[in-house]
């Protein structure tokens, strides 16, 4: 009985080390079919996968500006923003800013929505794997082809088509601006109607753009 449960268990471990790697392998060359959040929501999905080429580069680059300035430099943690939201939650405060586009899509492909530190515990291994595994510009590719932008709207081709009524490639700044600007909240906030705090947001995200230099450097040039 032992030696069956030892075996049990290394086959367990394996599985839960192995089936992660094997996936991000295969997600760095193909396009992931599905995510969790997408089978939890109850809307109809629109989404469309389209390669990095085929965005405007303003879209990938006010991402970096609003969610993650020192994306093109850290290797998927950016420790001084995750030691205070860590900091911040342990005195009870609500924790942001520690999240990186690289922890985004880990959670966004594999895991659920929330704050639990269960999932945060999980998404930390799966952060650095693909990291790892992946160059800079395939997780910008991955990310703005999952990502929520609306109701059952996933990725930057429906976004673009269902608030603009055009293809990613064609986006404007502002309009790359504006999609940035709700990713914190895009079940509340609408990029192609903007209220007066997503118009505010997208023109600091625009001004943001423009002084982050080189630190955009692993984004599609302007």
């Amino acid at each position: 009985m032992r030696r069956y449960l030892r075996r049990w268990i290394l086959a367990v471990l394996a599985i839960a080390v192995g089936l992660p790697v094997l996936l991000v392998l295969a997600y760095r060359v193909v396009p992931p079919p599905v995510t969790p959040l997408m089978l939890m929501r109850e809307a109809p999905i629109d989404r469309r996968w389209v390669p990095l080429e085929r965005i405007a580069p303003a879209l990938p680059r006010a991402v970096i500006a609003a969610e993650d300035n020192l994306f093109c430099r850290h290797r998927g943690v950016d420790w001084q923003s995750l030691s205070a939201a860590v900091e911040a939650y342990a005195e009870g405060e609500r924790a942001g800013g520690g999240s990186t586009i690289t922890m985004q899509t880990a959670k966004n492909l594999f895991l659920w929505p929330g704050r639990s530190p269960l999932r945060k515990a999980v998404e930390f291994p799966l952060t650095l794997l693909i990291e790892v595994l992946w160059p800079k510009r395939r997780i910008l590719e991955v990310y703005l082809n999952i990502v929520e932008w609306g109701p059952g709207i996933y990725g930057a081709e429906a976004a673009a088509r269902r608030h603009f009524g055009k293809p990613a490639g064609d986006l404007t700044r502002n309009e790359a601006a504006q999609l940035a600007a709700v990713l914190p909240n895009p079940l509340r906030w609408s990029a192609g109607r903007p209220g007066d705090y997503v118009r505010r947001r997208a023109a600091v995200i625009n001004r943001r753009v423009g002084q982050l230099g080189p630190l955009l450097d692993c984004a599609p040039p302007p």
